[in-house]
């Protein structure tokens, strides 16, 4: 069995990036998600560079953060400082509805995966901020983009709701909530992916089994994925958090505690005891071929 370890936001701050350099030295991460409009993205490059076993993908930023095209080209999607609104439920409706935002948008997808490939980085896989890159609309502008740019697999949030709820109750609606709809979504894109490649495309992009991180996020604790690694069951997961040096004011992280986690002497016994393989996107896509 193989499990991808990513950290998502590498980027975004310099308390992020160090989080995600230690995790891969000393930790069990193997892989991160470039924001490539974060505001420490330069040196969240730099750090790529020095360090070539860990995957980079691309997370892709449409909700809660900066646009890469200035704002007077997609003003039907941020205001005018270029900030996408906070919530992604209003970003998802305004992307469905709107066919000037859809135009928009696909220009804004086109510009953030330019951005990555003129850091020279390879395509690990592509992800979003908030998983807004499952959202029908943006699904299927994203995925010849993918392809395009040689990616080599993508994220679809497929958890686990029972042993989310075995390790904490708390949330319980919202996690059959999110659970439900996300698998739909999936479900979706999964049927996205299938027709592409019965077409003569979309070969290349390698879907995990499972995907851990979404009805936990920000709360990634050891205990957790303790128990998710004792029970996974599936050939390939995913299993991603938000780690960062310090404390932040968000409560979904990025936080000093999911660092921990991928730091867990607990994790890494867990790993070798049961035989898994520390792996990454490209690796899974090549083990399939």
């Amino acid at each position: 069995m193989q499990v991808v370890f990513n950290a998502d936001d590498f980027g975004r701050w310099p308390t992020i990036n160090a989080a995600v350099a230690l995790a891969h030295r000393q930790g069990v991460l193997t892989s991160a998600s470039l924001m490539v409009t974060g505001e420490a993205v330069a040196e969240a490059v730099a750090l790529a560079r020095e360090v070539p076993t860990l995957a980079v993908g691309l997370h892709l930023v449409l909700a809660g953060g900066r646009a890469a095209l200035p704002p007077k080209e997609i003003s039907h999607l941020v205001d005018s400082r270029g900030h996408f609104p906070p919530d992604p439920a209003q970003a998802g409706l305004r992307y469905f509805f709107s066919r000037a935002a859809r135009a928009e948008l696909a220009c804004e997808l086109a510009a953030q995966f330019e951005r990555f490939a003129a850091t020279g980085l390879p395509l690990s896989h592509v992800d979003g901020h908030m998983h807004l890159h499952v959202h029908p609309t943006v699904f299927d502008l994203l995925l010849p983009l993918a392809e395009q740019y040689g990616a080599r697999g993508i994220r679809l949030p497929r958890d686990e709701l029972r042993p989310a709820l075995r390790y904490d109750r708390r949330g319980a609606g919202p996690k059959i909530v999110w659970t439900m709809v996300f698998n739909l979504l999936c479900r979706r894109c999964l049927s996205r992916l299938a027709a592409r490649r019965a077409a003569g495309g979309g070969r290349g992009l390698a879907v995990t089994h499972r995907v851990f991180g979404l009805l936990q996020t920000g709360q990634m604790r050891e205990a957790y994925v303790v128990e998710v690694l004792r029970g996974l069951r599936v050939p390939t997961a995913e299993i991603y958090c938000h780690p960062a040096t310090q404390e932040t004011d968000e409560a979904l992280g990025p936080n000093p505690a999911d660092l921990a986690t991928l730091l867990s002497p607990a994790v890494r016994e867990v790993i070798v005891t049961r035989g898994l393989r520390l792996s990454t996107y490209p690796e899974i896509e090549s083990s399939v071929r």
